[in-house]
């Protein structure tokens, strides 16, 4: 069977989400089963957390907020709002950013933000001839991005379904393929930045069956990729019991983009640097504090910080939690399976709990980590390797 799947179809199919009460005690008790295929079981352990990390991705219902605002002599062109889709968009965003930076005619521009797009779209606008200076707060690693699963999501949470607009999802189709290509040329570079992996949704059911989900009269979150793009999806091939390292279990695998962000981010900053590129760390309260700045043409890639900066109380919080695992070389695959998902990041292991729905950490701004989460995410991956 070879046929594309959505985020949405993905998650109906899984089966619910995996009980905390129903875990092993420690996953380290785990025998790993060999794998059929070659593929290298995952060492998942507890005992090899090596840290967990939170962030808030900043959602807007109406999506991506790409338009330019004036402060007194500034102009600000904004450039937030991309939900779990920021590194996913991020060089199709910088494009249409850079549209209304060149409608105001200044060729000395400066990028608010250090994160997934304020470092794309200042090395975007470098290489369409403009100076830049960044000025941020915080540099990578200490970012809210590089927290990021690290996964390509150019649809998750970029709007409310009611809310998307004919503008919006051409605006949408632009950022997302335009991004796309960019990092077909971006494979293969030292550190591997950018790399394709093979993406492994198990389930404990045989095809064709579909477990109800739970009745939720909120608004449903838009999906884009099969109407829009259908021409960038992967095929998926259906594996059944024996045909993977899984247990007697079913697997459907696609390949999907990976990023390596402690790599790509200093990739990005060389790239930076390398243009000639100025950084200014710098932190701002409100936009009358860029009063002071020499450039009259501002790009804001704040992200979810636009909120107290610019007053957009539209924007969400969506919690997102990484357990970080000690790198595993031999395992280059990702995994999703119960709600939980893995990802082999050779920047190290990240397991995180995404749930059976989209609203799973919605409108959570608190950023305290949750050891026991960490375990559920760590010991369901573990589950898949345990043999009778």
């Amino acid at each position: 069977m070879n046929k594309a799947v959505g985020r949405r179809q993905l998650l109906a199919g899984a089966g619910a989400a995996f009980a905390l009460g129903s875990l092993p005690g420690c996953a380290s008790d785990l025998v790993r089963a060999p794998s059929p295929q070659g593929l290298a079981p995952v060492n998942a352990r507890i005992d090899r957390i090596t840290r967990l990390t939170v962030c808030t991705r900043p959602f807007r219902p109406l999506g991506p907020r790409i338009e330019a605002e004036k402060f007194d002599a500034k102009t600000v062109i904004h450039n937030y709002g991309h939900g779990g889709s920021g590194w996913s968009l991020s060089w199709g965003s910088a494009d249409l950013a850079l549209q209304k930076v060149k409608a105001t005619g200044d060729k000395d521009i400066a990028v608010i933000g250090c994160g997934a797009l304020g470092l794309t779209t200042a090395v975007a606008a470098q290489r369409a001839g403009f100076s830049v200076t960044i000025y941020a707060k915080d540099l990578p690693p200490n970012v809210r991005s590089t927290l990021a699963s690290g996964v390509w999501t150019p649809d998750s949470r970029i709007c409310f379904e009611q809310n998307a607009t004919p503008a919006l999802k051409q605006q949408w189709e632009h950022m997302c393929r335009v991004t796309h290509a960019a990092y077909q040329n971006l494979l293969g570079l030292p550190g591997d930045p950018i790399e394709w992996i093979d993406n492994y949704r198990i389930s404990d059911d045989p095809p064709g069956v579909k477990h109800e989900r739970p009745k939720d009269d909120r608004p449903e979150f838009a999906e884009f990729q099969e109407e829009l793009v259908p021409d960038l999806l992967t095929a998926r091939d259906h594996l059944g019991p024996g045909d993977h390292p899984f247990g007697n279990r079913h697997a459907y695998r696609a390949p999907t983009i990976m990023f390596n962000i402690t790599a790509y981010s200093y990739f990005l900053l060389s790239q930076f640097h390398e243009g000639g590129g100025r950084i200014v760390i710098r932190e701002f309260h409100s936009p009358h504090d860029l009063a002071i700045l020499p450039q009259n043409t501002i790009v804001n890639c704040t992200g979810y910080a636009a909120k107290a900066l610019f007053g957009d109380d539209s924007l969400v919080p969506v919690r997102g939690q990484l357990a970080r695992g000690i790198t595993q070389p031999d395992v280059r695959y990702g995994i999703y399976y119960k709600g939980v998902s893995f990802v082999p990041r050779r920047d190290g292991q990240v397991y995180q709990v995404v749930g059976d729905s989209d609203y799973y950490g919605f409108g959570i701004e608190a950023t305290d980590p949750d050891r026991a989460e960490a375990e559920k995410a760590v010991n369901t991956i573990a589950s898949l390797f345990q043999t009778a």
